[in-house]
């Protein structure tokens, strides 16, 4: 319990330290250019869903036509199919457009100062000095890929979350309103779900979320584990490079090459074991996508078979049911983004305390 608790308290510093960091981004004079791409980001994403919530619809009216086989319901709607597809396209080129702006200027913020301060009074010498837990392996590496991650994947979480919620609203609203109320005979007695499929999809949504949560619960910890291990690896073989090169002089060679070895040996352990991790939360997500659909058409047969719903109808309720469960499948889709997030921003957080020291051993060193 100790040692998990000392986890926790080191994952909320690191996390608090890098923080403190990249919300400058949203504080600064510049803030303003920030703010105002996230406002257009959520403006298209609501067209979006607007645009979503009309194809439901045409979803819904090109099946009653066919099942009628009304000859120029269906030209109609055909000819309404492809400006809804259109207007989808454009603004899913603005919403590209959005998301990456505002990510390269965020990286451009973090890193730039990440690289103002390693550079300033020649800090990057002596980096690889530093004793205990902080010394960061590879800044290099961190300042290049670890401050583009931690810096790509918010934007992408947190408009998805955003969208997904609206989302989860609006289509819960129409699996209410087309499926209605579900009354079947039990052991002799009659019983009636109001809203069935509203029911059905929260009661879907939420078994496959808690199943990737107990199945992944440690993948955030492996992913870690793995690309610190991969560190240690490029950090054992760039020494023996060094030492090739004359760079650094040692009298250890034998033990540097055993090293090289061993952090090999741990980076293939490391990456058999985020395999597995990933096998598992593959199992869960590709099996959802083949049973979304499957369940949400089933869910509407007693109403079909009965007349209740219309051909059309149940098509619409079996597309706003896949709709519903993407939106509350958010941590399900995005649970390796955030596992890779979160190393990446740990290891980030890593080098800014290190720098961090320095300056207080600058400024102790002055006084």
């Amino acid at each position: 319990m100790g040692h998990s608790q000392s986890n926790d308290l080191q994952q909320q510093r690191l996390l608090g330290r890098f923080w403190k960091t990249v919300s400058g981004f949203w504080k600064g004079p510049a803030a303003w250019r920030a703010w105002l791409l996230c406002v257009l980001l959520l403006a298209i994403g609501i067209a979006q869903l607007l645009t979503q919530y009309w194809l439901n619809y045409w979803n819904r009216d090109f099946f009653n036509a066919l099942e009628l086989r009304d000859r120029a319901a269906l030209v109609r709607e055909i000819m309404l199919f492809f400006p809804l597809v259109a207007l989808g396209v454009v603004l899913a080129i603005f919403s590209v457009w959005g998301r990456m702006t505002t990510q390269r200027l965020w990286r451009k913020y973090l890193t730039t100062h990440i690289i103002n301060e390693w550079l300033a009074n020649n800090r990057y010498r002596f980096l690889g000095h530093l004793n205990g837990a902080v010394n960061p392996p590879n800044p290099e590496y961190r300042i290049a890929e670890d401050a583009r991650v931690a810096t790509d994947a918010p934007i992408d979480l947190v408009l998805a979350l955003c969208l997904s919620v609206l989302t989860a609203g609006v289509f819960l609203g129409i699996l209410a309103s087309v499926g209605g109320a579900l009354t079947f005979e039990l052991a002799g007695m009659s019983l009636t779900i109001p809203a069935y499929l509203a029911v059905g999809v929260l009661a879907y949504s939420g078994a496959v979320t808690a199943t990737i949560l107990v199945i992944g619960r440690r993948f955030t910890n492996i992913v870690q584990d793995q690309v610190q291990a991969e560190a240690a690896f490029r950090a054992s073989a760039n020494l023996i490079r060094e030492r090739g090169e004359g760079i650094v002089i040692t009298e250890n060679k034998t033990n540097e090459i055993q090293e090289l070895w061993s952090s090999f040996r741990i980076v293939i352990d490391q990456w058999q074991r985020l395999c597995w991790q990933h096998m598992r939360i593959t199992l869960v997500t590709n099996g959802n996508i083949l049973l979304a659909p499957i369940v949400g058409l089933m869910l509407c047969v007693p109403k079909y078979l009965s007349g209740a719903m219309s051909l059309g109808e149940v098509t619409q309720a079996a597309a706003a049911f896949v709709t519903v469960q993407g939106a509350f499948n958010w941590l399900v889709d995005n649970f390796s983004r955030m596992a890779d997030w979160k190393s990446a921003a740990n290891r980030v957080a890593t080098l800014l305390l290190a720098l961090d020291g320095l300056k207080e051993h600058e400024r102790l060193r002055r006084n």
